[in-house]
Order: C-alpha cells, then sequence, then structure tokens
C-alpha cells in the first residue's frame, strides 16, 4: 500500500468547522480554541494544498471556494465515518448493551412484548428500547440498530427485511354476525361504520386504496371516526364500533384472544415494509448480531403462526 498524503489533522479538524459554521469564530468555540487560531490553521492547510479555500470578505466573514466547499463535504463525511468508529472502538468489549431505535406504534405492539423471550434467549444482553419518528444518523446518534417502516433502501447500511406488512379488516365477533347486516364479503362493508386511522405516510393503505386493490366498489369511504393511532382504532372495533384496517405487525394479541376477528380473508400488501437496519461496521458484532438473528426468528414464527 503507498502511503497516505494527508496534511495535519488540526488543520483538517479546523477547516471542517470553520467551513460548517461559515465562521472562524464559531469555529473556535466549537473545537475549543481562538478564532485566530482557527485562521492560522486554514491558512496552513491552504498553503499545504497550494490553492485557497475561503475567500475572505471585508467586513462580512468568509465564503468558500469552489474546491473549498467540495473538499468541505468530504471531510465532514470522513469525519463522521471516524467519529462512530471511535465511539465504537472506545465502547468496551465486554458491553452487551444494546440501543434498538423504532417507531412507537411497532414498539408497543410487536417488540415489546417479545423482550420475555429475548431475555429466555440472551439473559445476557441488555436492551434499551429509543423511540423515534426521524431518521438515524449513526455517525452521531447513541443508537446501535433500528426497526424501520420504509422502501428498504438504506444505502451503506445493512438492511434485513423483518416483516412484510399485510392490511386486513377487522372487527368484533358480535358485528361479523349481526342480525340485519351481517359480514360475509367485502362488499357488505356498504352497510357498515369504517374505522379509519389517519397515517402520515403519503401511500399508507387506506379503506379507499384497500377496496380497490381487491376489485370492491360502491362502498363509501368518505364517512367515520379517525384515530390518530392503530390502537386506537383497534379498540374502537373491539368495542364493536365499526370495521377498522389493521395490519398483521400491529395486530398485537387482539386476535389470539378473540378481542377481534376477521370477517373474511382478502389482505392487501402495504407500499413499506419493516426492515432491520444497522452499520455494516458493525453488523457482525456478537451482540448485534444475536439481537438481530433473534428478531428475525420471531418474525418468521409470526408469519407461521398466521400462515395457519
Amino acid at each position: 500500500m503507498s502511503r497516505r498524503r494527508l496534511p495535519p489533522l488540526n488543520a483538517l479538524r479546523a477547516f471542517e468547522a470553520a467551513a460548517r459554521h461559515l465562521s472562524f469564530e464559531k469555529a473556535g468555540d466549537e473545537i475549543a480554541v481562538t478564532a485566530s487560531a482557527v485562521g492560522q490553521q486554514v491558512k496552513q492547510l491552504e498553503a499545504w494544498l497550494g490553492k485557497p479555500l475561503f475567500t475572505r470578505l471585508p467586513s462580512k466573514g468568509v465564503v468558500l471556494t469552489a474546491l473549498g466547499a467540495r473538499y468541505a463535504a468530504s471531510l465532514t463525511e470522513a469525519l463522521d465515518i471516524l467519529h462512530e468508529a471511535t465511539g465504537r472502538a472506545l465502547k468496551p468489549e465486554t458491553s452487551r448493551s444494546i440501543t434498538v431505535s423504532t417507531i412507537p406504534s411497532f414498539a408497543t405492539a410487536w417488540l415489546i412484548p417479545r423482550l420475555g423471550s429475548l431475555r429466555e434467549r440472551h439473559p445476557e444482553l441488555e436492551i434499551r428500547v429509543s423511540i423515534s419518528m426521524e431518521r438515524t444518523d449513526f455517525a452521531h446518534d447513541d443508537v446501535d440498530i433500528v426497526i424501520r417502516l420504509g422502501k428498504g433502501h438504506y444505502p451503506g447500511l445493512r438492511t434485513d427485511l423483518l416483516v412484510e406488512e399485510m392490511f386486513f379488516p377487522v372487527c368484533s365477533a358480535s358485528l361479523v354476525n349481526d342480525a340485519k347486516h351481517p359480514l360475509r364479503e367485502p362488499a357488505d362493508l356498504l352497510h357498515q361504520t369504517l374505522l379509519h386511522e389517519s397515517a402520515e405516510l403519503p401511500d399508507y393503505v387506506t379503506w379507499e386504496r384497500w377496496l380497490a386493490a381487491i376489485g370492491v366498489k360502491g362502498v363509501d369511504t368518505s364517512h367515520g371516526p379517525r384515530f390518530s393511532h392503530t390502537f386506537l382504532a383497534l379498540q374502537a372495533a373491539a368495542s364493536g364500533q365499526g370495521v377498522a384496517l389493521a395490519t398483521n405487525v400491529l395486530i398485537g394479541d387482539y386476535l389470539q384472544a378473540g378481542r377481534l376477528v376477521r370477517p373474511f380473508p382478502q389482505e392487501v400488501r402495504g407500499s413499506n415494509q419493516y426492515y432491520v437496519v444497522c452499520p455494516e461496521t458493525t453488523a457482525d458484532r456478537p451482540d448485534l448480531a444475536a439481537f438481530r438473528t433473534w428478531l428475525l426468528d420471531e418474525a418468521a414464527e409470526q408469519n407461521r403462526v398466521q400462515a395457519r
């Protein structure tokens, strides 16, 4: 391997901070040196490169040159990788603590009820569940692994499909056998109250999309109570207030306990699926590998049970 040609690390760090802030003073505050020291480091880097990285503006601070902007973007990415690698290196080898981030509904309905199984299988693992709707930045966030609902396109990350989300109607058993309007086929929904979830995802499976997917027409989907969370709609359905759209992922134990039933077998695959995602650099770490394998095994078992 040829010898790496690298400028002084302190100069790189000072320039990258100054480029993000477009201010030597703010960069100095970040790295705990004076603005003058930042300026000297930047000049040292420019001399080493033989090219200007900033244009100095009288009384207006500095702006990046075209080269400076490109160089700063690459440096930020490189320093983020270095930061992540250092954080992983500092983590004790004996640590068995894993921080998993996921969305609230999945944590409540799928992950948390299964943690007892994880303790039986891997009593040495300590799991911390973090709730977030935001995209995880592994370089800065204290998160080891995430479970997200999406398309599965996560470049540079280890990605495993966990669960395919399927949508189907559910209601109370009394509603299925209603004397006046029993539920025998999807077209019978014409006479029922439809319960809606106000989902934020633009391609979420709504009643309108579900009925269109199975070829049923003539059912008015514009009316019916609306709920901000899945569990609220399921609770309303369990109390006999109407028919809700449920998913195999978030149905919890409603079906097994008999609180809800599926009036007919038709189901529609969602546009987004649940994935297990973590950095490639840590994916094979023994504790993360064990946790990921357990997740995939639990999902496979769920599929077997629901297929019966």
